[in-house]
């Protein structure tokens, strides 16, 4: 047999072996099962709410069970282990089996359902979600859905901590289906976190302890201070100097333009003789050339930068 063939031939057997029991020990609170196949043989584990109606007198309703699963499933030496469920209100087929059972003795299905979750998440469960479709309230059929608290509906979570449980309610307009998914409060939820105490990360070794922290908090608060006063004289320092160069050419502009301004001529200046070359008065006085041209009205050096007019 290939394997594709073989996954889908357990799973049948599963899933048919399920209804199987749901069917033959209703009344004794049904509530799951679980196949474990070893090289003994197949070990089937059956979860109900009373044990010892699964096994029966002396046995006998458990012989029957093992012999009907050998003749209709063709199992390797089947061995079948009653186990009692302690929280019944956290088994989601046990909730199911009940809820169909309410809806059946006339209870309307709205109450039902909502006593239902209450007593799931009562027990503690993180979240319930309860499907219940069928002819509710008319002729036609459709869907009443409750939920609470937080639930997985798709991925490889939903598959591991979703407990899910079905059961069909027979009423005279038709059948009711019951749906119950069911998330336990042990289950460690995918985004689930928690923070470690002081107390935890210090026998860890992990980071120093609170007052080691705390110190070394203040030491890096002190030298971070002490850098930005540090920046803060520097800035003022430089400030300081810029100033100092700006008071310098300010002084020395107005040298300039003091030393630019005409001042009253001497006796030698006065006495000196004046010519006119290319349009421009020329005069030597002190063996140093002079002269004056248009744009500016006194005497100056030949050799100096003119100052613009």
């Amino acid at each position: 047999m290939a394997v594709e063939r073989k996954f889908v031939q357990d799973g049948y057997v599963k899933a048919s072996m399920d209804e199987y029991f749901a069917k033959q020990l209703s009344r004794a609170g049904y509530g799951g099962m679980e196949i474990n196949r070893t090289p003994m043989g197949t070990q089937i584990t059956v979860y109900a709410e009373k044990p010892g109606m699964v096994i029966g007198k002396a046995g006998k309703v458990i012989r029957k069970l093992t012999r009907d699963v050998d003749r209709l499933y063709d199992l390797d030496n089947p061995q079948i282990d009653a186990q009692e469920v302690k929280r019944p209100e956290l088994n989601a087929q046990m909730m199911a089996s009940r809820l169909a059972s309410s809806i059946e003795r006339g209870w309307y299905f709205r109450k039902a359902g909502h006593n239902t979750m209450r007593a799931i998440m009562n027990a503690g469960a993180l979240g319930c979600e309860i499907v219940i479709s069928g002819k509710l309230t008319g002729s036609r059929s459709r869907v009443e859905k409750m939920v609470n608290g937080y639930i997985k509906h798709a991925g490889k979570p939903a598959e591991d901590i979703v407990d899910d449980g079905f059961a069909v309610a027979v009423k005279k307009l038709g059948t009711l289906g019951c749906r119950i998914r069911i998330i336990h409060p042990d289950a460690v939820l995918p985004d689930a976190y928690r923070m470690k105490t002081a107390e935890e990360l210090a026998a860890s070794g992990v980071v120093a302890p609170a007052e080691e922290a705390k110190s070394a908090g203040i030491e890096e608060l002190v030298e971070a201070e002490g850098a930005v006063v540090e920046a803060e004289e520097t800035v003022v320092e430089a400030a300081t100097e810029v100033e100092a160069v700006e008071v310098a050419v300010e002084e020395a502009s107005e040298a300039e333009v003091v030393a630019e301004e005409p001042v009253a001529e001497s006796a030698e200046e006065s006495e000196a003789t004046i010519e006119i070359v290319d349009g421009e008065e020329r005069r030597e006085v002190n063996s140093v050339w002079q002269h004056k041209h248009e744009g500016h009205d006194y005497w100056h050096p030949m050799g100096r930068v003119h100052r613009e007019g």
